[in-house]
């Protein structure tokens, strides 16, 4: 009989078997990761694998449960897509009326005139906490979050969450569905496996930025407060551009303090490994499994032959600044949002997160991985080639 480990932390826990037999899980041993401390919403964090090598567990063996039963989880809905109404309400009614649980919903989501008109559905929005983006902290009160859309709605997800994540169970209601592995059909089956708990999930990391900007020059000469600094979470990736400017992009790139080279072309996208398959792979990047503790760095179009794509240690600090000799500024972007220019003075300070986004996985994080290599980007699929047979190869 295989042998488990059990911790509780926040509510949620995740259970990791050995078994000489393999019949649990195929390894015992860890690999590199995020710390083992690491809490996912309100309830939830990873447990501390007595029999690791690093500090983290093998992510085949990584599961989710709870120590206590959920209570609120969080919907996320594509804003203003009819499509999603009809999967929207059925989710909601069955959250509410037959699971008992308390749905956050955002403010401009009921919005809607097809979901405030709806009569029939009036009951159900009386039950709902609402909240407004930017505005308030639901972060130690959702439990679990489900994701009705595509890619996008994952990302956004993450952005309300500036610090833990709770578990995200995502449905492929959109355009890709790259990591949106659960199909809407039996939606009842697979949400009360997740509140049941003992489900796989795989670790995507995220970014930590701070973008610092020089004080605002006055009329009369002098700056204005000290520099202004911001922080964001990135799932995906950061990218730094020439924007509307016909001038090359030139920018200093610099790793652990150190000037490791500048970056002249349309631009430079930091990603994690979750991102190596957005942006990053359509400018000519490899792509990295997500629980390959990594940053990428991936040139935009570089005026140079020799500029390939590098991937760097999760952890190190990438700091990027314009180039002294720089024509013209530059603009940054957060997972496609918070679009804004970057001056001479300002910088943007890169780093591997300590937050990451806890994804729920269909099968486990290899399957689904490579499910979505397969269906989405169509990797390596080709005409086969023909069978020879035995006459042939006599010639």
């Amino acid at each position: 009989m295989p042998r488990v480990c059990k911790a509780h932390f926040f509510g949620i826990k995740i259970i990791t078997c050995f078994s000489l037999s393999f019949k649990c899980f195929r390894r015992n041993q860890s690999l590199h990761g995020p710390s083992p401390v690491t809490t996912f919403g309100p309830k939830a964090c990873m447990l501390q694998n007595p029999h690791a090598v690093m500090h983290i567990q093998d992510p085949a063996s990584q599961r989710l449960t709870w120590n206590k039963p959920p209570k609120s989880v969080l919907v996320v809905k594509k804003i203003q897509d009819a499509s999603l109404l009809q999967p929207f309400k059925e989710l909601c009614v069955f959250l509410t009326e037959q699971k008992n649980m308390i749905v956050y919903v955002e403010s401009k989501v009921l919005a809607d005139t097809a979901i405030a008109g709806d009569e029939s559905f009036g009951a159900v929005i009386q039950k709902f906490c609402t909240f407004r983006e930017d505005l308030d902290d639901i972060s130690n009160r959702v439990d679990f979050i489900i994701c009705l859309g595509g890619d996008g709605t994952l990302l956004y997800a993450s952005s309300l969450f500036q610090e833990s994540v709770p578990p995200v169970m995502a449905f492929h209601l959109g355009s890709l569905g790259f990591l949106t592995p659960f199909k809407f059909d039996t939606y009842q089956s697979q949400v009360t496996q997740i509140i049941e708990g003992n489900t796989a999930i795989i670790l995507r990391s995220r970014l930590r930025v701070r973008v610092v900007k020089k004080g605002i020059i006055m009329t009369n000469g002098d700056s204005e407060g000290s520099r202004k600094s911001m922080q964001y979470q990135v799932l995906n990736e950061v990218v730094v551009d020439r924007g509307p400017s016909s001038y090359l992009s030139n920018v200093d790139l610099f790793l652990d303090g150190h000037l490791i080279t500048t970056v002249q072309g349309d631009g430079v996208i930091v990603s994690t490994p979750t991102g190596s398959t957005a942006y990053a792979v359509a400018a000519g990047a490899s792509m990295i499994h997500p629980n390959v503790p990594a940053i990428m760095i991936t040139p935009i179009c570089p005026h140079s032959l020799s500029f390939r794509p590098i991937v760097v240690p999760a952890g190190v600090e990438l700091k990027i600044m314009l180039s002294r000799d720089a024509r013209n500024t530059a603009w940054v972007s957060f997972d496609g949002r918070k679009r804004q220019e970057i001056c001479h003075g300002d910088s943007i300070t890169i780093t591997t997160s300590c937050f990451p986004v806890p994804s729920i996985c269909f099968r486990d994080p290899v399957n689904d991985w490579f499910e979505s290599l397969s269906q989405c980007l169509h990797w390596n699929v080709r005409k086969k080639q023909n069978y020879l047979s035995s006459e042939e190869e006599e010639f």
